[in-house]
């Protein structure tokens, strides 16, 4: 809450200032987000530039140190519209007549006044350090058909010493920033004319991410899970039964129509609905008990495009879903397997720092969510006594919860400390009300299961970017599109080099060649940059040999070997692969 107060804060002083050197503009929000904050302003005619980021710092920091006291006040919906009128600011009006009838209030400080629900630090003095970092286009509201405002971005300290550590990792992070690595290892894209926030695996992403849904699946089938496969969209009634239509429909794609009037689809925005519809295909008795049900489904749900970023908040992304349905008595057993799971999947992957967070309701606030509170005070419960047996330190943050249950939230941070949640884990006493979900008890009469939610990587995007950055993209060898890269220094040694490829494929190992008419360098350092594990280069004396030389990435010369010398090395010793997935 500290940094969202300051932060908060600082986008106030920056809306101030933006006035000041850009008097026509029009402001609508500057909330704080996860580093540092932003405003979304319409510029009417202003031409806001990079070049004026020095003038706002300076004029920001002026007004900080004159230590002006953040005050809230209330008004009426009344005073507050008329107050914007006269403004002639219509995005404030529009987010004043959608706010529930009763008192609005306004926070000032200096001569400047903003609506705001408040969340302030006490006074301007505390802001020590700003950066402006940059400018954005974005949409009114996410809409984009709405008009498209310019959201400037900024970032401030009560040091200028932490402002100073901050811009280092930034610059530090840049480098392994996973929208670049993945361009360089050749992964992933974007298409502007597919659509923002819908990414496109390359053949080599591709690769990658199938192994890690093999890795993911083949430890599902030893822990008794069974796949299905969902469609992607779904009538607008799924939704509304589960609820979600109501918490989420606002912010989902537009229905998809077609030829018959009366029907309404949507886009799927998780997957939990149409696994109730299978589990509901045909009676269940409790000797059947649990299901476990996996799909790496592929949801959909819009985004504000000024909040997409890589892979890590994308508009269209891939769970590693799964859900369980089980006795109510055997929740508690079922609910630790998944911690099991989830922890067995951070570990292979290197993720042992991690923030384990239980996220209940908000108490002040239960109108968010559904279900009865019994079905909610069991629900925490089991989280609570599950956690604790398992010795798993975590945290609780209140009002976290999903409006159908509590969760267990695996959080990890990046290189600029920003948290992300991976995997997840959910219990849910309301979704099998809502779809009337049953089983045979053993005394012959119906029960309502109980429903857990589970997704140990949470997405196939965001998880692969965080690995990307958390491995610096050298990604483990066994997970790797790029294992080992073939390279002839001459144009006669090209022959040979088809034949260690044939070879090496006939073993399994993922391997290309560089024919290209460039120098050896040249091709070692670009392999270098896709982050081949190693760099066989290949010229008169190897293929007089039959051998190959060895490089590995960062430089290490590994010498000559034959053949089957190199394949043993990457399949047959253990130990050597240990170490290089520990070094990864």
């Amino acid at each position: 809450m500290g940094k969202k107060a300051f932060w908060h804060s600082s986008s106030h002083v920056m809306a101030q200032v933006l006035l000041e050197i850009y008097p026509k503009i029009k402001l609508s929000i500057g909330p704080a987000i996860e580093n540092g904050f932003y405003y979304d302003v319409d510029p009417n005619g202003h031409a806001i530039s990079e070049n004026d980021f020095p003038k706002i710092e300076s004029r920001m920091l002026e007004l900080a140190r004159q230590n002006h006291n953040f005050k809230m006040r209330q008004v009426s919906k009344k005073d507050a519209i008329a107050f914007y009128k006269k403004e002639e600011n219509p995005y404030k009006i529009e987010l004043i007549r959608n706010l529930q009838d009763g008192d609005i209030t306004f926070c000032n400080h200096s001569n400047f006044t903003d609506l705001c629900r408040g969340g302030h630090i006490p006074n301007t003095g505390l802001i020590k350090a700003v950066k402006i970092l940059n400018i954005a286009g974005a949409y009114w509201r996410g809409d984009e058909n709405s008009k498209q405002l310019t959201r400037v971005y900024g970032i401030s300290f009560p040091k200028q010493k932490e402002l100073k550590i901050y811009l280092q990792k930034v610059e530090e992070a840049k480098k392994y920033d996973h929208r670049r690595l993945g361009k360089e290892m050749e992964l992933f894209t974007f298409s502007k004319k597919v659509g923002a926030g819908l990414p496109l695996w390359l053949p080599k992403g591709t690769q990658a991410r199938e192994r890690l849904e093999n890795f993911l699946k083949k430890a599902q089938q030893e822990a008794g899970y069974e796949q299905v496969i969902s469609p992607h969209i779904g009538e607008k009634g799924l939704y509304v039964t589960s609820g979600h239509y109501e918490k989420y429909g606002a912010d989902s794609f537009q229905p998809i129509r077609t030829p018959n009037e009366t029907e309404e689809f949507f886009l799927k925005p998780m997957n939990c609905p149409h696994h109730c519809e299978i589990y509901n295909s045909r009676p269940w008795s409790y000797r059947d008990l649990p299901k476990r049900y996996a799909e790496f489904g592929t949801v959909y749900r819009y985004e504000q495009s000024g909040e997409l970023h890589g892979l890590t908040r994308v508009r269209g992304f891939t769970q590693d879903d799964a859900h369980i349905f089980c006795m109510p008595e055997q929740l508690e057993d079922e609910f630790t397997k998944v911690i099991n799971l989830v922890l067995y999947v951070f570990k292979s992957l290197g993720f042992e720092d991690f923030t384990a967070q239980i996220s209940l309701r908000d108490l002040e606030k239960k109108e968010k969510y559904i279900g009865s509170e019994e079905n909610w005070e069991k629900a925490e419960k089991a989280i609570l006594n599950v956690t604790k047996a398992k010795g798993l330190h975590c945290i609780i943050e209140y009002g976290e919860a999903a409006f159908y249950g509590p969760k267990l939230d695996f959080m990890v941070k990046d290189a600029l400390e920003r948290q992300w949640q991976l995997g997840t884990i959910q219990v849910d006493y309301n979704l099998p009300e809502q779809f009337e979900l049953s089983y045979i008890g053993a005394d012959n009469s119906p029960h309502r299961p109980v429903m857990i939610h589970r997704a140990p990587f949470g997405s196939m995007e965001r998880f692969m970017a965080l690995l990307l950055e958390h491995t610096k993209g050298k990604l483990p060898l066994w997970l790797t599109p790029n294992q080992c890269i073939i390279i002839p220094i001459g144009e006669k040694n090209k022959k040979y080099s088809k034949k260690v490829l044939k070879l090496l494929k006939k073993s399994e190992i993922r391997t290309q060649i560089d024919d290209r008419n460039e120098t050896t360098g040249k091709k070692i350092r670009e392999a270098e940059m896709q982050k081949f594990h190693f760099i066989l280069v290949v010229g008169d004396k190897e293929e007089e040999a039959g051998t190959v030389s060895v490089r590995k990435h960062g430089g290490k010369d590994m010498g000559k070997m034959k053949i089957a010398e190199f394949v043993d090395l990457i399949e047959g010793n253990d130990s050597f692969r240990t170490e290089l997935f520990l070094s990864s």
